[in-house]
């Protein structure tokens, strides 16, 4: 069965789409405006309580939150495709570890700036410099410890790509993109290379081919 993903213009949704592409899942993409407001109707908010994307449809299997999906279907799909969990109890653990540093660390300064330079000038609203400012530096620290981390190891959790490395991928892209700030990269050699390493993965490539940025 082919399962439903709400939402494929913005940044969480493709962590999903991009996890199914390597895990060789069919899916299809039901679009969400939010500008429109469609993730506040009835109906969606029936599906996703807090109007956040994205969302998947199963059969009858609902499930939310960008990560809970991708950890689903990597343990779900775990003998097809790329194996994205580690292929042993230690390796889990660090991708599980690399995954949460991503969430609480290195997505929220970024999630902001993308709302305060993109969403908020798309809206009309004058951006916040000094929380912009402070969200650089956030960001600048938590790349920090990346750029130690990949100069002894590969990827994040170890020698494999893993979803570790692969949930990076959607606001990654805005900040070497839409944001203006690649330098935050290309600063830090060791981070640079795994940068042009994920992002050059067909899965992404087709990714952003089919299911473009809608701003």
């Amino acid at each position: 069965m082919v399962v439903k993903v709400y939402g494929g213009a913005y940044g969480s949704p493709k962590r999903v789409i991009a996890c199914f592409i390597e895990k060789e899942i069919e899916y299809d993409v039901v679009h969400i405006d939010l500008f429109k407001g469609e993730n506040t109707t009835p109906h969606y908010l029936n599906l996703q309580p807090f109007g956040a994307l994205p969302v998947i449809q199963d059969g009858d299997y609902t499930l939310y939150e960008s990560r809970a999906i991708i950890r689903y279907y990597a343990e779900k799909y775990k003998s097809q495709g790329t194996e994205l969990l580690g292929r042993t109890v230690e390796e889990r653990g660090l991708v599980e570890q690399w995954l949460e540093v991503e969430a609480h660390n290195f997505q929220p300064p970024l999630y902001d700036l993308v709302i305060h330079v993109l969403f908020d000038g798309k809206e009309g609203v004058i951006p916040d410099e000094k929380r912009i400012k402070e969200d650089e530096e956030k960001l600048a620290r938590v790349l920090d410890v990346y750029e130690q981390r990949l100069s002894t190891s590969k990827y994040l959790a170890g020698d494999s790509f893993s979803l570790a490395d692969l949930s990076h991928l959607p606001f990654g892209h805005y900040l070497v993109t839409s944001l203006g700030r690649e330098y935050m990269i290309r600063d830090r050699k060791h981070v640079s290379r795994w940068w042009d390493d994920i992002s050059s993965r067909p899965s992404w490539k087709k990714v952003l081919q089919l299911h473009p940025y809608v701003f």
